[in-house]
């Protein structure tokens, strides 16, 4: 019978991973944790949960050794949970993990060397990047979560220039399809893993409930006070969230149960994980299911469930009713200290063709659908930008990954000081902060991109020929 540690996983690692239920003769354990723990780059196509990482993870995590990191790239709202996920692996052995929701924590430890995973987004990691923080020659591992749902490739661009070519890459995706391009540039001879029926779909019906990666657990609470099943088995893919969901629900009752792998008969089945497809028409075999979905999963649930019947918890209906009373009474305020002498005027002529419940209805949503505007003397100050034009387009096969690489790393230009990137067939058009525009342009002027010498000056905009004489005087109206 193999053990993790004939699967190369350090003995403390493997501790927590038994623990947490998963087995090593499972086949897709066999093959992905050994596979990783040898420095293989990996394309995981897997459900878009950091639990279904948790075998990759240990096997990047057993390669760390003195000096050297590991980078984990995801979505803002995922950085949490992947922090509980890799605190739980690697406590015992004395990895070091930083959660990076800013720079500020993460520049002192990172510059005392009291850092072994850093956990950010990619914007976060290309700012420690420019403030010499992070060391891309130290990585030894590089995972990417769900990249396909990022707003632009182009946010790694400078990340993946300097990084080695000895370094791991371990791409997370529930989409293979729309990382193809992401992983041909920069992750050449990964090998495939894939977990079994990912999308064996779509299954139905179900029911929804949206809930933050967060909220999951209370979300079971609410659930529970909502639907008060006469049976319910709550479905996760491991252990690790078994005691936080003991603390949150009663489980003393003989109806309710937390289970992993298969899944007895009752009322309520309540997936806490995303389950893969093959997963959920067994889950909708033994009752109905709910399951649980975080923002950023929800075309991944579209493909596995259909139809699908999204449920109001009390807790957020609560949320909406009390936001609701406290518009009311501002509106009530308004209308008994306010002066609606001007409104009125302004409005008089709707009052004639509309109707006045038709007119408040709309002029409410116009309100709570806009942002709060603040006087002229509290607008915070925005910094002017500029153009600049670089004589390369895309008829030399120029891309915006050529232009931010060069910017970025020949010229040192922030990242976050690169604004909208415009191709057109001869030229580009970059923008950037007014009071750098000259001292950028200047330093362009010259680089060589796609094997061609550009010229880049400031953009002033199309020039206007000069008129002269009568003719140029515009006719005057009558």
């Amino acid at each position: 019978m193999p053990s993790f540690e004939d699967l190369h996983v350090t003995p403390a690692i493997a501790a927590a991973l038994t623990r947490l239920g998963w087995n090593p003769e499972d086949t897709a354990v066999r093959e992905v944790v050994p596979t990783t723990a040898r420095g293989n780059n990996v394309v995981a196509s897997i459900p878009p949960s950091p639990a279904y990482a948790t075998p990759s993870l240990a096997g990047a995590l057993t390669r760390l050794r003195e000096g050297a990191r590991a980078l984990l790239l995801a979505p803002a709202g995922q950085l949490d949970e992947w922090g509980r996920l890799a605190h739980t692996l690697s406590y015992e052995a004395g990895v070091r993990v930083q959660v990076a929701h800013g720079t500020a924590r993460a520049m002192r430890r990172l510059k005392a060397d009291a850092v072994d995973l850093v956990i950010a987004t990619p914007e976060t990691a290309l700012s420690l990047l420019s403030r010499s923080a992070l060391q891309l020659d130290a990585v030894a591992s590089l995972l990417l979560a769900w990249p396909e749902n990022w707003d632009e490739e182009e946010s790694i661009t400078a990340l993946m220039q300097d990084l080695p070519r000895e370094t791991q890459r371990i791409v997370y995706t529930s989409a293979s399809d729309r990382v193809d391009a992401l992983v041909d540039r920069y992750a050449r001879k990964a090998l495939p893993a894939r977990t079994p029926g990912l999308e064996s779909g779509p299954t139905g019906p179900v029911r929804t409930v949206s809930a933050s990666w967060g909220r999951r657990v209370a979300a079971l609470s609410e659930l529970l006070e909502l639907l008060d099943p006469a049976s319910m088995v709550i479905w996760t893919l491991d252990r690790n969230y078994h005691h936080a969901i003991s603390q949150a629900v009663s489980l003393t009752e003989p109806e309710l149960q937390v289970v992993t792998g298969d899944v007895p008969v009752a009322d309520i089945i309540v997936a806490f994980d995303l389950p893969s497809g093959e997963r959920l028409q067994q889950l909708t075999a033994a009752g109905e299911v709910v399951l649980l979905v975080p923002p950023g999963t929800e075309s991944y649930v579209a493909r596995i469930a259909n139809p699908r019947r999204p449920l109001q918890l009390p807790g957020a209906l609560d949320g909406a009713t009390t936001r609701a009373a406290s518009q009311r009474a501002a509106i009530v305020r308004t209308l008994e200290t306010g002066n609606p002498d001007r409104a009125l005027l302004t409005l008089a002529p709707l009052f004639e063709r509309h109707d006045a419940a038709s007119i408040a209805a709309a002029l409410f949503d116009l309100w709570s659908s806009s942002a709060p505007v603040e006087s002229p003397a509290r607008v915070p100050d925005i910094p002017a930008t500029a153009k600049i034009y670089v004589g390369v387009g895309k008829k030399d096969g120029a891309t915006a990954n050529d232009l931010v690489a060069v910017l970025t790393k020949e010229l040192r230009v922030e990242r976050g000081k690169i604004g909208r990137i415009e191709l057109r067939d001869a030229y580009s058009l970059v923008e950037i902060p007014a009071q750098d525009a000259e001292k950028v342009a200047n330093a362009l002027n010259g680089v060589t991109i796609r094997r061609r010498r550009v010229t880049a000056r400031v953009d002033r905009g199309p020039v206007r020929p000069r008129r002269e004489g009568p003719a140029a005087r515009p006719a005057r109206r009558t």
